[in-house]
This record gives structure tokens, sequence and C-alpha cells, in this order.
């Protein structure tokens, strides 16, 4: 069993495309997260986080947030993004540098 009571660093590595941060295996409680580099022109992919909520923490570049296949969101560094749970949706690359960007999923807790 994972030791709750004990803070816990990790390292961001800026030569990966992805990077899990923290998940129940790290020893959280049912948070997970992680750090995502997309290259120009690059996108994360569709997706789905099912019955979890997502926020994603922009730290540099632009891109659009595309959710249900609708239009989209842009949006730029200094950003921090939710989308709710069962909600299909993908990240873009729409600038011309890197994106790059931390996310954190929850289990969500629908309200009454």
């Amino acid at each position: 069993m994972a030791d709750l009571s004990k803070a816990k660093i990790v390292k961001l590595d800026p030569s990966s495309k992805y990077q899990r941060l923290f998940s129940s295996a790290s020893g959280t409680c049912g948070m997970k997260s992680g750090h995502v580099i997309l290259k120009e022109g690059e996108e994360i992919g569709e997706h789905s986080t099912n019955d979890l909520e997502e926020a994603l923490v922009i730290l540099r570049g632009k891109g659009r947030l595309v959710i249900n296949d609708e239009e989209g969101t842009d949006f730029e560094d200094d950003a921090v993004l939710y989308v709710p749970p069962d909600t299909t949706h993908n990240v873009k690359n729409t600038g011309s540098g890197v994106l790059e960007y931390i996310f954190i999923t929850s289990n969500a807790k629908k309200k009454l």
C-alpha cells in the first residue's frame, strides 16, 4: 500500500513527448497527471477520459482544444483549460513552436 503521507517531487523531462507524473502506481489517491510536449502540427489524438474530469495547464505554445468534434477553442501559454467527464476531445498544436502542457485527471463526482 502506498504511503500517502509523503510528498512527491518529479522533475519534468524536456526531451520526452509524454511523461507520466503521478498515478495510483506512484502513490496518489486517484489523481493522474502527465507532461506532454507536442511539436509543431502534432496532436495528442482524439480520446475520452470517461468518468474523469481533466485540467490542462498550458506552459508554452499555442493550440486548439477540440471537444466532441466541434470547431474547438484556441488557447496559448499561461492558460488552464477544463474538460468535463464523458467528453471526447483532442489537443492540437497550432503554433509555430512547441506546445507544452501538464494534464491532471481526477475522478468526477457528479452533483445531484
